[in-house]
């Protein structure tokens, strides 16, 4: 049986590295891994897959950066010679970024059933591209492996059968599992002399908080009583980094002091800036659920989550994007860590979500009919 894998950015790399080293070892499964080259950062997408030890994808789409239209049809096009080419009898698609939603529909044109990892999350917020992308692969998609109790429950309002719904847990903290007996290869934000828990992580990406720097000016801004306090780690995302350009001047003396940029981490030396932190502040959906197991306080500087299962059971907390509303979580965060921020893993996020995925899918192949459902 042949398997191919999707992954187009940073975050998709983590979902599907545990996957692929289970399917590695699955009897009479053939795995293929396609890169769309939605994101297009050698150096970062070289040093992920070097770090998860995963082979780098096979097949490599290139498509590159672009408006969404432009980028999500050359994906289509290229990925559908990849269908005709490798007759695949399923496709794994992962999270919600555009190659999610082109290759789930590249493969609804040829009658290939897709699975999709991490379905169900809702933001409720259709301003967001990803909003639009999980809606439209999930109604795709014939088999949907959830990590959470609320994302079933939406499922299920949108009328999806029952049996299309598999809980399987969290693939993102499979990886970070795996990545925890192996920190000793890291080296954390190197030549800083950072000691654990004398400071903060500041991960800052979205569209809305990054693109206009204005917005990123003010976000760093409310972080001033934090910047008091402990320095703040910053790993500048590539995208970040342009906004940050534009303001270079404007903030040398301002928002900037007390911050310690420094280029994008690799996985384990992120993981272990992370786990050796106080405390998080972030727009990173991953990064929430990161948190959340490893019982770190974290802020989030988003309006909405998709993630809400991190704000009911473990130690995230929706900041919103004012700065003082943004001051006043960092400082209880920092202040009350320690009751008003504990939290625990919610029920699957066990490090075997990857494992229940192929044994579904395995189990699924004896019987899978060549039509997609409505």
């Amino acid at each position: 049986m042949k398997i191919i894998s999707v992954v187009g950015a940073r975050p998709n790399v983590m979902k599907v590295a545990p996957l692929a080293r289970v399917l590695k070892d699955a009897p009479g499964v053939s795995h293929r891994l396609v890169h769309t080259g939605q994101h297009y950062d050698l150096q970062m997408s070289e040093r992920l897959f070097k770090d998860l030890e995963v082979p780098p994808a096979v097949i490599n789409l290139g498509v590159g950066s672009g408006p969404r239209d432009r980028q999500m049809a050359g994906i289509l096009e290229g990925f559908g010679r990849v269908l005709e080419q490798e007759e695949p009898a399923w496709v794994i698609v992962v999270g919600d970024v555009n190659s999610t939603l082109a290759c789930a529909l590249a493969c609804s044109k040829r009658g290939i059933p897709v699975a999709h990892v991490e379905a169900g999350l809702r933001s409720f917020d259709r301003r967001m591209p990803e909003e639009i992308n999980r809606i439209e692969t999930d109604r795709l998609s014939r088999l949907l492996f959830t990590h959470s109790d609320e994302a079933d429950e939406n499922l299920r309002r949108e009328g999806v059968p029952e049996e299309r719904i598999r809980q399987v847990g969290n693939v993102m903290i499979d990886s970070l599992i795996w990545g925890l007996d192996r920190l000793d290869r890291a080296q954390g934000p190197c030549g800083l002399n950072l000691r654990p828990k004398s400071y903060a992580l500041l991960t800052l990406h979205r569209p809305e908080n990054v693109d206009d720097p204005g917005t990123l000016s003010r976000i760093l801004g409310a972080l001033d009583g934090l910047r008091t306090r402990m320095p703040v780690l910053f790993p500048v995302h590539p995208r970040t980094d342009r906004s940050l350009a534009l303001l270079a001047t404007a903030l040398q003396a301002g928002p900037l002091s007390g911050i310690l940029r420094t280029e994008p981490l690799g996985y384990l030396d992120f993981l272990k800036a992370m786990r050796e932190a106080a405390l998080v502040v972030t727009d990173s959906g991953g990064v929430q659920e990161e948190t959340t197991y490893l019982g770190i306080p974290c802020v989030t500087v988003r309006e909405t989550t998709e993630r809400p299962v991190t704000l009911r059971l473990g130690t995230n907390r929706l900041a919103g994007t004012s700065p003082e509303a943004i001051r006043l979580a960092c400082r209880e965060a920092l202040e009350l860590g320690g009751s008003s921020f504990r939290g625990s893993p919610p029920p699957l996020w066990d490090g075997q979500a990857a494992s229940r995925i192929v044994q579904h899918l395995l189990q699924e192949s004896c019987h899978v009919q060549p039509s997609l459902p409505a």
